[in-house]
């Protein structure tokens, strides 16, 4: 990720940080600071990390925004959109204070702070500035968690790209093989697609169970149900995420209890899909896969949230789990994924990326759901 091949146009940058100073004036807010990471990407093009040192763009309400960043990193911005854009790219050097420079960009009032500021960024911006501060991410919700059409058509690419990887996991689930040689197989086909493999599960048998579980030197065996779930970064920075559920020797060959939790796992995942649409709670998604899990005994089984949020993050806003009263807007990206783990036994995922559309959701997974 980085050259420009791998950029959008500069007027789509360009639109974002003029819409992010109109959302800041909206909301009544003095402006927008974010570090590096997903959001400066998302603004800016740009990937640059400085690790301990502040960078930080500055989005006032009215006027240019300002790019600070250490001089020793500077450099890189012209990997980015920046060069283009209407942007002052300001550096300074250790001894300098580069958190009261960010703050005099902006006049007074509340103040968004991006996600990615750690914590000792944070505290001096508070200091400094005086006002309340609010995170970037759900204050500005509109900006970060509804995606543009450039943003679902690069979803939709790394959505098809992991799809033609999970076409090939049935052929590469062979008794006598381990998980890790499955894992192998998997990171090439990823890499074929994708620019980076961001993780591989291969969970057999047991390992399943555990949602996490990477990969081991476990043996497959016929009749193993067999989680895998893959995803890689791909383009300007988006991500894949995909799980699918396998039966070593196919789907004829599983135990009668995996056999039937799946078609629970299965319906759960429709009752999402259905339930998920604009001005619905996030929260209320996830009840509604929960619900239909619970109901057929497996409720304890289901130890995870039904999805996040994914863009230039593999994980970000809109978190679906219980608790969350954000409301979904059109726009909004995340996984629908309820799982079923029984200890010891087997455990099962089905996960799909969606985007929220005008009265539903669309589905940028089109691999198929059934246990193969």
């Amino acid at each position: 990720m980085g050259d420009m091949t791998d950029l959008f146009p500069t007027d789509v940058y360009a639109t974002r940080l003029a819409r992010a100073a109109e959302l800041c004036r909206e909301q009544g807010l003095a402006g927008l600071v974010i570090g590096t990471g997903p959001e400066l990407a998302y603004l800016t093009g740009s990937w640059l990390s400085s690790h301990e040192r502040l960078t930080a763009l500055v989005v006032p309400v009215e006027g240019r925004p300002v790019l600070l960043a250490p001089q020793t990193d500077i450099g890189d911005l012209a990997l980015s959109a920046l060069p283009h854009l209407d942007v002052l790219i300001s550096g300074w050097v250790d001894g300098d204070d580069a958190h009261a420079r960010a703050v005099a960009v902006l006049d007074d009032g509340p103040v968004a702070l991006g996600s990615s500021l750690t914590t000792l960024h944070v505290l001096r911006l508070q200091e400094l500035l005086d006002a309340p501060t609010l995170p970037a991410a759900t204050t500005l919700k509109e900006l970060f968690m509804r995606k543009d059409e450039a943003e679902i058509e690069q979803l939709a690419l790394a959505a098809a790209a992991i799809d033609r990887v999970q076409e090939r996991v049935p052929s590469l689930l062979r008794e006598g093989r381990t998980e890790n040689q499955v894992a192998a197989d998997l990171q090439a086909l990823i890499l074929k697609e994708h620019d980076v493999v961001d993780f591989v599960i291969v969970g057999s048998g047991p390992n399943g169970a555990n949602p996490h579980h990477s990969h081991s030197a476990r043996v497959l065996e016929t009749g193993d149900v067999v989680v895998v779930d893959v995803g890689g970064t791909r383009g300007p920075g988006y991500h894949s995420d995909s799980t699918r559920t396998y039966v070593v020797g196919g789907a004829g060959e599983a135990p009668a209890d995996a056999a039937a939790a799946y078609g629970v796992l299965q319906a759960a995942h429709a009752a999402a899909m259905r339930q998920a649409r604009p001005g619905v709670t996030a929260e209320s998604v996830d009840r509604a896969a929960r619900e239909v899990i619970a109901e057929a005994g497996y409720g304890e089984y289901f130890i995870h949230r039904t999805g996040h949020g994914i863009g230039l993050s593999t994980h970000e806003e809109p978190y679906i789990m219980a608790g969350n009263d954000l409301v979904l807007e059109p726009g909004m990206c995340f996984s629908i994924e309820p799982g079923i783990y029984l200890p010891g036994r087997w455990g099962m995922r089905l996960e799909d990326i969606v985007v929220v559309s005008a009265d539903g959701v669309e589905s940028l997974s089109h691999q198929q759901r059934e246990l193969r």
